[in-house]
Parts: structure tokens; sequence; C-alpha cells
């Protein structure tokens, strides 16, 4: 599908007019819910995740069997303030591996049914260094933001959105700062595994990023802090939007690329759950600012779309429950 929108202007007017789900088919879920043969609440959040999934995908009885993981590439000009313990050739390297089949992220949609597209942008020309001049141009961030929008499959009935980046978390940390407040050290934690001195460059790097740039608008913060494999995940949130498919979130950069879609418009991650709590230390205060609670907690700080992935599962067993399961009527089971 052709991106609606050639400026930061139009895509802030996109976000606006998202659509919504449909209400007849969330309380024909919610009263299949009702019916099914289980004591109410007893599938706890696996309720409400269903009838969620159904109100998006306007069948009161869904299924769920075309999962669509995406993976975005970028590099990041602010890397040469030392912010990374590995250097930026590694993300040509990572990429080669998911187009090889031989990441953790191959495995995992692989094992959940998922198809897997992996979209580098311009990884020979890294973003410019934020802490000297913004990030992107309008230009650039746009093409970023059509890149994601793009590769959504419209058939697909689910999207996950991962990364791979030198240096990502760094501007992430940026970008949350900016569009959820705080301060450098509220945001910024190791990453890739720096030691004390890196995560101290961290900080100062983001620090200067946060003084220099005027973000009080979220999508200059995308532009200004941001890069392009975080521009193209918030693109495909959106356009998953308009498609009315359900997304499900990975950790902190996903996350944080999400939040300006959030704080940009708000309600434009109503059709978003969170995939599972990063170990990377200011996940759960981001997923607290988005009010997103968290399908798995299980020490996870790859990237690469990994936790959300794995929480298809998850969502997977709700809907197949909700969709599968007899009614009392069906089963001939009296109901309490």
């Amino acid at each position: 599908m052709t991106a609606p929108f050639a400026s930061l202007d139009e895509f802030r007017t996109v976000l606006q007019q998202a659509p919504g789900p449909d209400m007849e088919t969330l309380a024909a879920a919610n009263d299949r819910n009702g019916q099914l043969t289980k004591p109410p609440g007893a599938l706890g959040r696996l309720e409400d995740l269903a009838i969620w999934y159904a109100g998006w995908r306007g069948d009161a009885a869904p299924t769920l069997e075309a999962p669509q993981v995406l993976i975005f590439a970028g590099n990041h000009g602010v890397c040469a303030q030392g912010v990374s313990a590995f250097p930026p050739e590694v993300t040509v390297q990572m990429v080669a591996n998911f187009e090889h089949g031989g990441a953790a992220i191959n495995q995992l949609s692989n094992a959940f049914g998922a198809k897997l597209d992996v979209h580098a942008l311009d990884l020979d020309m890294p973003t410019q260094d934020f802490t000297q001049s913004p990030a992107m141009s309008e230009a650039e961030v746009v093409q970023a933001l059509i890149t994601g929008w793009t590769a959504v499959d419209p058939s697909s009935d689910l999207v996950v959105t991962g990364e791979m980046g030198i240096g990502n978390t760094t501007s992430a940390a940026a970008v949350a700062a900016a569009v959820l407040g705080g301060t450098a050290e509220d945001w910024v934690g190791r990453g890739t595994g720096v030691d004390d001195a890196g995560l101290q460059r961290k900080v100062d790097a983001v620090a200067k990023g946060l003084a220099l740039h005027d973000v009080s608008d979220p999508l200059e913060a995308l532009r200004c802090l941001g890069g392009r494999e975080l521009a193209a995940m918030a693109g495909a949130i959106a356009a998953a939007r308009a498609h009315r498919i359900p997304v499900i979130l990975d950790g902190f950069i996903c996350s944080a690329a999400a939040a300006v879609l959030e704080k940009a418009a708000p309600g434009a991650l109503d059709h978003a759950v969170a995939g599972h709590l990063s170990a990377e230390g200011a996940h759960r205060r981001l997923l607290d600012g988005l009010e997103k609670q968290p399908l798995l907690s299980l020490g996870l700080r790859l990237g690469e779309g990994s936790g959300a992935a794995l929480a298809i599962g998850v969502l997977k067993g709700a809907v197949a429950c909700h969709s599968g399961m007899a009614t009392f009527a069906e089963a001939g089971v009296a109901a309490g």
C-alpha cells in the first residue's frame, strides 16, 4: 500500500484519523466469551486479549494464522561518541545472519508460523551524530516511516516489529526522554553490555542531544534523536492500525518508537499490546508511560523482535481458546 503521507505533518494527520476497533464485534466477542465452557474470568488475561483481538479483526470468533515479523536495521552516527560495546559493522553482519536464517528471531518466527521480512535502511549512510546535529532531515525520517508503512502485508493478521542497529539503545533512550520526560540518567542502560565508562558516555550523549534540539514535538524528537529503524518501526505500527491489524510491541527500542506515535496522537497504540518486559532497565518505565502491561517477563534483552515473537504464542492461545471452545449450549453443559 502506498503511504498516504509525504511529510511529518501529513503523517500526524494519518495518525489522528486512524480507525478504531469494530464496536459491534467487541460486544459480540464479549458475549461469546461469557458463554464458553469455563467459569467467568477463569482464563484471566487471555479472555481480554481474545476480545481485543476480535474487535480489531472485525470477527467475533477470529483465527490467527498469518503473523508477520518485520525487522528493520539502521546505523547511528552517535556511535562516534563511544556508546556501544560493538562496532557499527555488526549491524551489516547481523542483517546477513537474519537473511540466512541464523538468528534467534528466525527460530521464533518459524516456531510460531510467522512470515519474517528484513529491511536494511541505508546501512552505509549512518544517521548524523545527534550530539552535533539532527539525526535525520525531514525527508530522511519520512522515507524511513514510508519504508515501515509499505513493509506491512495487508493480508497479515498480526504484526511484530523488531530492529537491529548498533547504538540504537542510546537513540531510543534519547527519544524516550524527549517524549515521556525525565533525565538522561532515567533512560540510559547498558544496552549490549557497555562498561561503566561506556554507560557514562551514553548518558552524556543523550543529555547533549536533549539540550541541543527542540524536541517538544514527538515527531521532531524522532527526527532529531531517532534512527531510521526506529522510524520504520513507527511507520509499520501506524500502517498496521490503518489495516486494523493488531500489533505486539517488542522491547525498549520498539517501545520508544511506539511512544512517539502515542504522544503524537493519543490512542494511537490501542491496537498494540506489549509482548514482554525487557531486562533493559528503563523498559518498565517506558511501558508504564504507555500504560501497557507486558505479556511475558523472561529477562530478555536481545531485540530483533524476539520477545514480541515469543508472545505470538500467548496471543495464539488466547484466540484459539476463544474461538475454538464450545459454549455451554453446544457442549450440553449446565451453566452456573
